[in-house]
Formats: structure tokens, C-alpha cells, sequence
């Protein structure tokens, strides 16, 4: 199901769950060593309303299948990893209809280790989110920025984006073995220096990353070259650059992405194809699949009753 492109092989198994180019928002992943099984960032979501749509059914039965393999992660796993309190990076309190929710999860995370990111430099909505899920579990959070145990170590706080975003960090997850190293940059977006410099220094072998957000207005043309240079450093130094998240939620990102497979002389993909299945870019093409596959009036608010089953379109995720 998965393979590295890579000169050196790492020991480790790492099958990513969830990301843009496999159907849902999401950057979970499973990292398997000798001795440990860690699950980092076991969240997913889709955009709620995007081009003034709902999500599409053919979205919700990915998000499905998505939840249903990070509940399967976690039933094993010694270790959690929460980067940040974003909807589609941890188990939500209160989820929406297309979010994991703790309910589907709590005895799976109650066991495990848990590594989260601190709320100190936090907004006041991530914040609560820390705190309602601390209760829900009935256990702490413990802040792991800066500690390392065994073959994890974790990064201080690094820019969600851009440097200058206030209230918006995330913490980066390394994973050793004699082999060499996996790197997990959740959100960081290629928009920022200081994450990369602290991924470099990492000496990482394997490298799983956002991309940026071209698709928002808000991303300009310096910030796409900027974010174009420092992908480009980064896919000189590892032997694998996994780009995806941010960057795979429109057609225009799918082609900057694409663009960084000859200049950087290295094997720069995305999710799906490091999982060796198509792109399945489901959220780019929200707006197609209404077109393609008409939605039954008052589906979204009979799946939210649990009335509605997504069964049916999986036929439709199946022949992508």
C-alpha cells in the first residue's frame, strides 16, 4: 500500500490516513517503529461550505472511510500525536457531521500516550478545544514541545503559515530509526523560514508536509515564490517531499505541486501518490461532483440525523 521513494529505505512503516489528495481534509498518519505505533494528528473534515455548497455525498462517504481507518490506527496505538486544535487534526468535541468526533474514539486515546502541543500561544477558540477534549478523555494534555523520548522527538512552537500570524502555531513531529528519519510539518505551508530550517536541521529522510494554500485570494504571487523556494530547498536535502493538505484543494495547487518534480531532481509527491492509489481531489471538484452526481434535497440534514447512509456513493470513490 505504501512505498518511499528513496536511495535509503527507513525501517519504519508509515501509511499516511487522510489528506486533500485522498479525498478528505486531513494530515493523519500512522508510523509504525520496532517498538512504538504512533498516530499523529487523528483528525479529518471537509471545508463545511465551499463555492456555497455543502460537502458533496461522494465527500462524506471518504470521510467515512478516513474516520473509520484512524479509529482502526488508534485501537493499537502506543502513542498520539496532536500538532494543533485545528478541526481536521484531532478527535472534535462536538464534531460536525464530517468531523472525527471523540465519542467514535475515546477509549482508543485514553490508553495511548499522549504528545500535544501547548495552548499558550494559541487563540482562545483552539484553546477551549484543548480543554474540552482534555475533559472529555479525563486526562491531561501534555505539552510536548521541545521534549524528544525514545525515537520521537517534537519541535517548539513553529508559524502555521506565515511568520507573522499571530495566535497560529504548530508542532512538528520527528521519527528516528538507524535507517534515517521521518518528518511530520503539519500546516506549516512552505510560508514561513523558521519551520524549515528547524526540518533541515533534522536531517530528515522522509518528509510529510502542507503546501500552500494557493487556492485563497489571500496568497500572493511573492508568497507562492516564496513558498516555491523553500519547497524547492527542502526536496534537495530528503530523499521523499510529501506535499499535500493546503496545497490539494484546487486544480491550481495540484499543478504547483506538480510543477516541483523536475526542478527539484527528487521525488516530490503528494499523499495519495506516496500511498500508490490515484488522486482522489474531491474538494477541488466539489462543484463538478454536484453536476456529476445531483444531491437529493434535504440529504445533508438526514446524515446529519443519521438517517442516510453514504454506502451508496462509495461506487462513486471506488472508480476514480
Amino acid at each position: 500500500m505504501w512505498h518511499i521513494a528513496s536511495k535509503r529505505r527507513l525501517a519504519v512503516h508509515i501509511e499516511i490516513l487522510g489528506a486533500e489528495s485522498l479525498g478528505v481534509r486531513s494530515l493523519a498518519c500512522v508510523v509504525e517503529t520496532r517498538e512504538r505505533r504512533i498516530v499523529i494528528d487523528p483528525g479529518v473534515a471537509l471545508g463545511y461550505r465551499r463555492h456555497g455548497l455543502l460537502p458533496h455525498p461522494v465527500q462524506a462517504a471518504a470521510s467515512e472511510a478516513v474516520k473509520t481507518a484512524i479509529e482502526r490506527a488508534l485501537e493499537s496505538a502506543t502513542d498520539v500525536v496532536i500538532s494543533h486544535y485545528h478541526g481536521d487534526h484531532h478527535p472534535m468535541v462536538n464534531a460536525n457531521p464530517y468531523q472525527l468526533s471523540v465519542e467514535r474514539v475515546i477509549d482508543s486515546c485514553k490508553a495511548a500516550r499522549l504528545w500535544t502541543k501547548g495552548t499558550n500561544d494559541l487563540s482562545l477558540n483552539q484553546a477551549s478545544r484543548a480543554k474540552a477534549l482534555a475533559q472529555k478523555l479525563n486526562r491531561a494534555l501534555p505539552v510536548a514541545e521541545g521534549m524528544s523520548d525514545g525515537p520521537l522527538s517534537f519541535s517548539a512552537s513553529v508559524p502555521h503559515g506565515e511568520q507573522s500570524r499571530r495566535n497560529a502555531t504548530v508542532m512538528m513531529t520527528r521519527i528516528e530509526d538507524e535507517d534515517g528519519v521521518f518528518v511530520h510539518a503539519s500546516d506549516i505551508q512552505m510560508l514561513n523560514d523558521e519551520s524549515i530550517e528547524v526540518i533541515l536541521a533534522w536531517q530528515p529522510t522522509v518528509v510529510l508536509a502542507s503546501g500552500p494554500p494557493i487556492y485563497l485570494p489571500i496568497i500572493t504571487s511573492e508568497m507562492r515564490d516564496g513558498a516555491l523556494r523553500r519547497a524547492l530547498r527542502l526536496a534537495k536535502e530528503v530523499d521523499t517531499l510529501i506535499l499535500d493538505h493546503h496545497v490539494m484543494r484546487s486544480k491550481v495547487g495540484e499543478r504547483w505541486l506538480n510543477s516541483l518534480y523536475s526542478p527539484s531532481k527528487r521525488k516530490v509527491i503528494c499523499a495519495a501518490d506516496f500511498m500508490g492509489c490515484r488522486r482522489r481531489l474531491l474538494e477541488a471538484e466539489r462543484v463538478q461532483w454536484y453536476r456529476k452526481v445531483p444531491v437529493p434535497e434535504g440529504w445533508h440534514k438526514a446524515y446529519a440525523r443519521g438517517e442516510v447512509s453514504t454506502k451508496p456513493y462509495q461506487r462513486f470513490i471506488d472508480a476514480i
